[in-house]
């Protein structure tokens, strides 16, 4: 009964093998008449029986594979599983140590990456000038077929998750920039420049080696190694942004504490981060966040005055005075600052005018607080005049000079600035 057992299992084995050798011919045969169709039937047939074949038949296979995807370079080729099933067949035989078929898809890899990585960056050029999304996308695709069939050129995956963010496409994005993350992808590389004797333009190397022969021969001068930066704060900056964009606001706050946990003194992380609390609605965490960045980037107006706002928004209006008129120290032309500062100012007689309208009847002190009232009024109006003379087409700061003249009776200007309303009007 064992001796059954034994010859039944060999003669299984060599039906297994007869018919992984005849769907490979066949695919063989297939691919050398062009008809790839019936190439990748047959493989489709094999690849069942292929688990256990010995190290000459599956590299076959996946040979074939490669050769019955790539369809000799025509266009309806589908580029990213070629480039999976040329690199699995390179990666086999790099592992087993038999290179039979390596050289011969290794060079039709290396064409195919050459010819593509062509496309994507001609088409980029066409979608920076047209800025239309779909050019975008059709760069993006590109870029990604790069990394399909070269997968150590990592950067071709962060240009593909950044091009396809500028074609609005922010799944796909988000999803290569998290790959890009769990790759632990930095984007740090040193790249080799030299400069040309003849036009004297910088040429960049692929190796040191390929610089130093140019110098020898005295085609280039000015060797020198330089150190590209990370790229991952940037990375956690774009998939925050993507999450944001599909309205995921939660999420990105995490991809942002997770990349300032990383880059602690990130001030573009930090405004970012700020931006989402503020899409949330939490102004109070939007001002400490304002203020964080102020200690780091002092110079930067637009910080000083968003706290005003901010400052405005929860009553505090002499604080908010002093960030508006520190936005101006810095930009002396800042017309919202100037603006807001009249605002500012005129919010000081509000409580006045309620008890105003509580003394209706006492005509004594209904005087004296107009008089309050006015003396802000006239405070105010400097401030809006500047900011007028610096933005003469914005209509409320018209509208708010309108009255603020006509409650002081200064009718020589509110005849002028009545012109100019009647005039933005039309």
């Amino acid at each position: 009964m064992r001796k059954q057992v034994l010859i039944l299992s060999a003669l299984l084995m060599s039906m297994i093998v007869f018919g992984q050798k005849s769907e490979l011919k066949t695919a063989e045969k297939a691919i050398k008449a062009n008809d790839f169709t019936a190439a990748m039937a047959a493989i489709n047939q094999a690849e069942s029986l292929i688990a256990n074949a010995d190290q000459k038949t599956k590299a076959k296979f996946y040979y074939l594979r490669g050769k019955a995807l790539y369809q000799n370079g025509s266009e309806s080729a589908d580029i990213l599983k070629v480039g999976e099933a040329f690199n699995k067949l390179i990666n086999f035989e790099k592992e087993t140590k038999k290179q039979k078929y390596t050289n011969e898809l290794g060079g039709l890899l290396n064409e195919l990456i050459s010819n593509v990585a062509e496309k994507a960056s001609n088409e980029y050029s066409v979608a920076a000038q047209t800025k239309e999304p779909s050019d975008y996308l059709k760069a993006a695709k590109k870029f990604e077929q790069v990394y399909a069939l070269s997968p150590r050129d990592t950067s071709f995956l962060d240009n593909a998750a950044l091009v396809y963010y500028f074609g609005k496409d922010y799944e796909t994005s988000k999803k290569l920039y998290e790959k890009l993350l769990n790759l632990n992808y930095t984007g740090i590389t040193t790249i080799y420049v030299a400069t040309n004797k003849e036009d004297g333009k910088d040429i960049i190397f692929d190796n040191k080696k390929a610089m130093d022969l140019q110098v020898k021969l005295g085609i280039v001068e000015n060797p020198r190694e330089e150190v590209k930066k990370s790229r991952r704060e940037f990375i956690f900056k774009n998939l925050a942004q993507n999450y944001s964009a599909l309205e995921n606001n939660s999420k990105a706050l995490e991809v942002i504490t997770e990349g300032r946990t990383e880059f602690p003194e990130s001030y573009s992380l930090l405004i970012d981060e700020a931006n989402i609390y503020y899409k949330l609605g939490d102004n109070a965490k939007f001002k400490e966040r304002l203020q964080e960045a102020i200690k780091l980037n002092p110079t930067d107006p637009t910080l000083y005055y968003n706290v005003g706002v901010m400052n405005m928004d929860q009553n505090k209006i002499d604080e908010a005075i002093e960030y508006f008129e520190k936005a101006i120290e810095l930009k002396p032309d800042y017309g919202d600052a100037y603006n807001n500062i009249g605002a500012a100012i005129i919010e000081k007689a509000n409580p006045i005018i309620e008890e105003m309208n509580k003394s209706l009847s006492d005509f004594n002190k209904y005087d004296k607080l107009q008089a309050q009232q006015f003396d802000i009024y006239k405070e105010a109006i400097p401030f809006y005049e500047k900011a007028y003379e610096l933005n003469g087409s914005n209509i409320s700061i018209v509208q708010t000079l309108m009255g603020l003249y006509e409650n002081l009776d200064m009718g020589d200007k509110l005849e002028k600035i009545k012109l100019v309303y009647d005039k933005l009007k039309e």
